[in-house]
This record gives C-alpha cells, sequence and structure tokens, in this order.
C-alpha cells in the first residue's frame, strides 16, 4: 500500500462514514479496484475506523462530556441504593437508550464473519444491491413526517428500531449512519437529534469493530498471509488523520444537509451508485476477472 492509497483511503473513510452513502462500500470498492483488498486491508481499516471515531469526540465533545458525567452519577445513586428508572433526565434516557441500541446487534454476531467474506470477495455484486437499500431507506426518511422527538422523549421501540437498523448497516454498501439517521427520523426524532444519536451511538459500535478487528489481526499475525510490511506504520498514522479531519467537516455537513431537508441528496447518489455497481459486477462476471486501475 502506497501512501497516496492511505490518503485516499482516509479521505473516504472520514466522508463516507458520516455522510449517509457506507464508508464500509465505498471503501471495499476503492480496496477491489486497487487490489489492495485483503486481511491487510481489513487491519487498515480498524485503523480509520479509530480516526472518525475521534472525529465524534471532537464534533460532539459537548454532549458526550455530559453523557459521560451522567454515566458517573448513575454508578453514584446504584451505589447510594436510590436509583430509579422513573423520571429519568434526559441525558439518563439517552444512555440507556444507547445501550439497548447497541445490544441489538447481538443477533447479527453470528454472521460478523459472512459480512467481512463480502468485502474480501473479488465480487462487487452485493454491494451494488445494498447501496439501492441505503438509497432507498434515505428516499423514504427524507419524505416521512417530520417529527419532534429530543433526547428525553425516546422510547425503548426507537432504540430497538435504530438498532435493528444499524445491525443491517455491517453489510458494505449499507450507510451506518444513513440507516440510523433515517430510523430516527423513521421513529419521529426531530432531525436535530436523530444525527446527534446516529453519531454517538456510533463511538461504542467503531470501538467494538475496531477491537474485533485487532483481534482477529492478532489471531492471523502469525499466518503467511498476514504481513505488517504491507500496512505500513506511516501509512497508518496518515490515513489516521487525515480520517479524523476529514471526518469531523463530514459530520459538520451532514448535520446541516439533514436540518436544511436536503438529506435526499443521499439517496439519488447511492442510487446512480448502486446501479453503476451492479453493472460493472455484470461485466467482471463475463470477463471472469475483477477490474483492476
Amino acid at each position: 500500500m502506497s501512501l497516496f492509497d492511505a490518503i485516499v483511503q482516509g479521505i473516504l473513510q472520514g466522508l463516507t462514514e458520516f455522510l449517509p452513502v457506507s464508508s464500509s462500500g465505498h471503501i471495499s470498492l476503492y480496496q477491489h479496484f486497487t487490489g489492495n483488498n485483503g486481511d491487510n486491508a481489513l487491519v487498515f481499516l480498524a485503523v480509520l475506523h479509530l480516526g472518525t471515531l475521534l472525529a465524534i469526540f471532537i464534533a460532539f465533545r459537548k454532549d458526550i462530556f455530559e453523557l459521560i458525567k451522567e454515566l458517573g452519577n448513575i454508578f453514584v445513586d446504584l451505589r447510594k441504593r436510590r436509583f430509579t428508572f422513573k423520571d429519568m433526565n434526559p441525558q439518563r434516557r439517552m444512555i440507556f437508550m444507547l445501550i439497548l441500541s447497541c445490544l441489538c446487534l447481538a443477533p447479527f454476531a453470528p454472521f460478523k464473519d459472512w459480512f467481512e467474506s463480502i468485502e474480501k470477495d473479488h465480487s462487487i455484486f452485493a454491494e451494488g444491491l445494498c447501496f439501492l437499500y441505503t438509497g432507498s431507506i434515505l428516499f423514504m426518511s427524507d419524505r416521512c413526517t417530520k417529527g419532534n422527538k429530543k433526547a428525553g422523549d425516546i422510547k425503548v421501540k426507537d432504540s430497538v428500531t435504530i438498532g435493528l437498523f444499524q445491525g443491517v448497516a455491517l453489510l458494505p454498501g449499507v450507510s451506518r449512519s444513513g440507516s440510523t439517521i433515517s430510523a430516527g427520523l423513521f421513529s419521529g426524532f426531530s432531525r436535530e437529534t436523530a444525527v446527534k444519536y446516529s453519531f454517538i451511538l456510533g463511538i461504542p459500535v467503531t470501538f467494538l469493530s475496531c477491537l474485533l478487528e485487532v483481534v482477529d489481526y492478532i489471531k492471523k499475525v502469525h499466518g503467511s498471509n498476514v504481513n505488517v510490511e504491507k500496512v505500513g506504520f506511516i501509512n497508518c498514522v496518515v490515513g489516521f488523520v487525515v480520517a479524523a479531519i476529514v471526518g469531523v467537516l463530514a459530520i459538520k455537513m451532514v448535520s446541516w444537509l439533514v436540518k436544511s431537508d436536503k438529506f435526499k441528496v443521499f439517496s439519488y447518489y447511492t442510487f446512480g451508485l448502486g446501479t453503476v455497481v451492479l453493472i460493472i459486477a455484470f461485466i467482471e462476471f463475463c470477463m471472469g476477472h475483477p477490474i483492476h486501475f
């Protein structure tokens, strides 16, 4: 992997992790067409995810600080045996709803290897279908009635709905942010709350994803197919920094687009991209080998 590849993938990750167009799908396409796929590519992708994780902390530092502070209050109440689920403040309710959304990923855990195999295979047909799915939910969520639910109004069914949509987003080509923001809008969230909930929800999910990828890497590092030098320390640092900087800018862009009712522009993009990807997949099938640039 060259330094140029690291920069391009950092930009792609930073943009598409938060723009509702699927970071995994775009990275998968780039790695497919450049030949930078396999186990080493998954390791580099984990580094890029950490960069976008830092971007979330920077962009939502005030909200995250309030949630961490409230989490401390929860432990204090538990220790003093005065904890109750009744009359929870907005921050405390949001914490429990976020946890519930994360737990909804459990049914998808057994399919983790299958999801990864789609990213590492030599076909982009599945990615094309997933882009079309992303376009569909983005289009429908933009046309749904505007809600006004704030953090303190989130119900259990809302968090479960968002959690299940996030589980489907494990497929490459299905946008995690697009899925969770759309699910929030379907559930009647205000646009600001939907964006905030989606991106903060991405913190534990992204961290867990990186942790699992690192564990898998450690298991394979003694194998013959994994070579640390193919990734490169400098490439990892550059990719991390680029993904973090671009990620902060992308978060601000998405927040503005959702509030200004311009979310549907991404549905048109993913519809078009999905169609093009399916056409290329068919051409590659006829040729009998992937197209590399």
